[in-house]
């Protein structure tokens, strides 16, 4: 029987979603967005669509609207468990109702469940969130559309919204996507990157702060959509103050007036030379099957796991000299290149590479929580900051608790995260870095890991900003309320967006300032930006949602006094009153306008992830709102028809059930990691930069020997002839040759290299008895080169 590829079940029965718009207004470092699924239900008897989709985790969901023919349903915001039965019970009886909620155990994963949908009918639902855009290494603001949602893995036993199931390749879905920007900036907007085709990018003004640019036609679903945009002035600091509802009590939230501050402190940088030599330094790194997937779809060759190994080469090799260090690998269990931190010396150093290159995706699931326990349980050294570094691909279902622990640990180090591949876990990455002070960095499309590593690598050791503090400059009678908590530390390039609710506002033209404090390298530093007192009125409430939002998180989790309402109770309440999502409550849409209840057997589709099955003989998978793989449950005795496309191998799949099952929506693949299929490997080509650096000593020094010589394109005798000095200085000689091979050579990298060199020069200066204004001369005139001297901190 041949396979068949395409969302249509074993009946070759349609699914119903037919295409998705997106509409992005971004307004400075705020993109509103505004999404619309069109359904409509091609079979003969009444569906229900279960559609699972990504979204980003910073996402502020703030209006959910159905519309079936000319009846238009605008969702309300009410306690999860209620929204469910009131849902429950409208389809039960005949009713269309729409229910969109939050997975509990991942902010980044939802379920859109559209109900009794009458044959024949069609049906859209809009959803409209808001988000702030983050700051990339480069000044670029990254927005990204979802598309790709991978199974989540938790220990057997649980359920998965993810869940595992043959799908069809993107180019195969019967669905659409169109996307349109249109952007707005307080300075000019220079350019637009993607990757994915886009439109030439038009301008709307003389100025250029206004422009527009849409997704060429023809998306494939293979990859998040994701936006790069470049501004003149993009650290400008800015200050908008947002007028509450006049509907709304005075004094709640959405009464007052709302305040959104835009900070970016300067932070100088300083020389690699000059950074600090102290610090643990623990790298954990995601060793699950799912790790053995490729990078991208556009290289089959790069796989997850061979990228983390070269990066962790790099890494081992920029280290300073005096630091501690560990690598641990975790899967379904996990283990650790040594009982305890070492210190940084070369024995250590070499064994670490050793083991580094023989790493595979070999250790099962994604079970990540217990590598973090273990780590958090030892004792941190005394002078020694410790520093955790964490590679994963994100596909992990208890993401909540694994940032509980996180946070609960925030206080004894940073946490450094870094999102492998298309569809890793925003929720997990961002929630983290952020609960551990640290910075997300997401590798996706053609990217490499190693640049983005050594980034942050940087930010761990240069001086950051600390003891953050806002004072307000505004008339007596107005109180101040922040909204979140301020950030413990702030890095280079890096924003602080912060949200005060500011109750007895006047009308009247009133100016006023407000002022950031912390401290750089122990001083201290102020920031002050003039207000203008008189709010703007938006009626979208932007500003108020993004607000609430923060609020909602800072308190989900939290435990009153007795007496007191829980942090539960109190962000039930602000979810409501502002209209915006949380992990406690869902949006409910009930069609009352429909009198006559809706006849026959109820079906059930369950749009779930897209799958495909790549070279290497693993499964991944996609998803989205226009990206998903599809079961049907009949109501009833639930008989089941599966999907069919054609796979090597299948997964496990999820064990059907209901949707009574409403007190929670768990992520989780209980099947074991598959193996990959058996493969003649091509030779491995080596990359000649990861091989020079891969021979450098943990003092910053380089043997010569015939490897070295090679990447020289000499041979080992030709090298030493060259010396220019005494034998015993023949250490001097071919390090001096590697930083100038470094520099004539591969500058484009010189980001991922610049601690290696930075060793390798101190370790020359410190050398006697070598004219290093002359070995640099004679190693230019060797290698045909002319590296100036100030790379070696010499005057010309």
């Amino acid at each position: 029987m041949a396979n068949v590829c395409g969302l249509r079940t074993l009946k070759n029965e349609p699914v119903p979603l037919k295409s998705v718009e997106v509409q992005v207004d971004v307004q400075g470092h705020v993109a509103s967005v505004s999404s619309t699924l069109q359904y409509e239900n091609q079979e003969s008897s009444p569906v229900e669509a279960v559609f699972i989709f990504p979204m980003e985790s910073n996402a502020t969901i703030y209006s959910f609207v159905a519309r079936i023919g000319d009846v238009e349903i605008k969702a309300q915001v009410k306690e999860k468990e209620q929204a469910q039965e009131e849902y429950d019970d409208a389809v039960s009886s005949g009713q269309q109702a729409f229910l969109l909620e939050e997975s509990d155990e991942s902010s980044d994963v939802f379920r859109l469940s559209v109900g009794s949908l009458p044959p024949g009918q069609s049906a859209s639902v809009t959803l409209s969130y808001v988000t702030e855009l983050a700051v990339q290494a480069d000044d670029a603001l990254r927005f990204c559309l979802p598309a790709v949602l991978n199974p989540r893995y938790t220990p057997a036993g649980s359920k998965s919204l993810t869940a595992e199931g043959s799908g069809p390749q993107g180019e195969s879905v019967p669905y659409t996507l169109s996307l349109g920007v249109h952007m707005y900036s307080p300075s000019t907007v220079q350019s637009v990157q993607s990757n994915c085709p886009l439109t030439p990018l038009e301008f709307l003004s003389q100025d250029n702060t206004e422009a527009k640019v849409s997704l060429s036609p023809g998306h494939k679903f293979d990859r998040d959509v994701e936006l790069l945009l470049y501004y003149g002035q993009p650290h400008q600091p800015t200050a908008i103050l947002e007028a509450g509802q006049p509907s709304a009590q005075a004094g709640s939230l959405m009464g007052d007036t709302v305040a959104m501050l835009s900070f970016y402190p300067e932070i100088p940088s300083i020389p690699s030379s000059q950074m600090t030599s102290k610090g643990e330094f623990i790298f954990v790194v995601d060793r699950s099957g799912s790790m053995d997937c490729p990078m991208n779809q556009s290289n089959y060759e790069q796989t997850r796991i061979s990228s983390a190994r070269d990066t962790l080469l790099l890494l081992l090799k920029s280290l300073p000299v005096g630091c501690y260090f560990n690598i641990y690998g975790f899967g379904s269990s996990f283990e650790s290149y040594f009982p305890e931190s070492v210190e940084y010396m070369q024995a250590n150093m070499e064994t670490a590479v050793q083991k580094v290159q023989s790493m595979q995706a070999d250790m099962g699931g994604t079970e990540i929580l217990q590598v973090l326990q273990n780590i958090y349980s030892k004792p941190c050294l005394p002078s020694h900051p410790r520093q955790l570094f964490v590679f994963t691909d994100g596909e992990v279902g208890n993401t909540k608790e694994v940032i509980d622990l996180v946070k609960r640990h925030a206080l004894s180090h940073r946490c450094f995260t870094f999102g492998i591949g298309e569809g890793a876990s925003s929720a997990l990455v961002n929630g983290m870095a952020e609960g551990g002070s640290g910075h997300p960095q997401f590798i996706t499309g053609a990217e490499r890991l190693q640049p983005k590593v050594m980034q942050s690598l940087r930010f761990a050791m240069q001086p950051v900003v600390e003891d953050i503090s806002v004072k307000w400059n505004i008339p007596a009678d107005i109180s101040v309320t922040p909204l979140s908590p301020l950030p413990n530390v702030l890095f280079q390039n890096q924003r602080a967006i912060l949200y005060f609710q500011l109750t007895g506002q006047r009308s009247g033209n009133i100016s006023g300032s407000v002022s950031l404090h912390h401290t750089l390298d122990k001083k201290a530093v102020e920031n002050t930006l003039t207000l203008n007192m008189q709010p703007k009125e938006d009626s979208s409430m932007l500003i108020h949602r993004l607000g609430a939002r923060k609020a909602i998180l800072a308190l989900e989790g939290e435990r009153g006094d007795a007496g007191d309402k829980t942090g539960k109770e109190r962000a039930v309440e602000l979810s409501i009153q502002s209209g915006v999502s949380s992990s406690y409550t869902a949006f409910i849409a009930v069609n009352t306008e429909n009198k006559q209840p809706i006849k026959g057997p109820l079906l059930r589709r369950n749009i779930q992830s897209m799958m495909f099955s790549p070279p290497r003989g693993r499964m991944m998978a996609f998803g989205g709102p226009a990206h998903m793989a599809c079961d049907v449950l009949c109501s009833g005795s639930l008989p089941t028809a599966r999907l069919a496309c054609s796979a090597p191998m299948p997964l496990a799949r999820m064990v059907g059930a209901k949707r009574k099952c409403k007190a929670s929506m768990p992520l989780a693949m209980d099947a074991a990691p598959m193996a990959p299929a058996p493969e003649q490997d091509a030779p491995e080509t080596k990359d000649p930069l990861l091989e020079l650096i891969s021979l450098q000593k943990v003092d910053g020094s380089w043997d010569l020997q015939p490897s070295l010589a090679s990447i020289f394109g000499r041979r080992e005798e030709e090298v030493a002839t060259a010396l220019p000095g005494k034998p015993e200085l023949l250490p001097v000689w071919a390090t001096v040759l590697a930083v100038l091979w470094l520099h004539g050579h591969k500058m484009d990298f010189k980001d991922e290299w610049q601690f290696v060199a930075a060793k390798a020069v101190a370790w020359i200066k410190a050398q006697s008895g070598a004219d290093l204004t002359g070995f640099v001369a004679a190693g230019n005139s060797f290698l045909g080169l002319q590296v100036e001297l100030q790379n070696f901190g010499l005057q010309e």
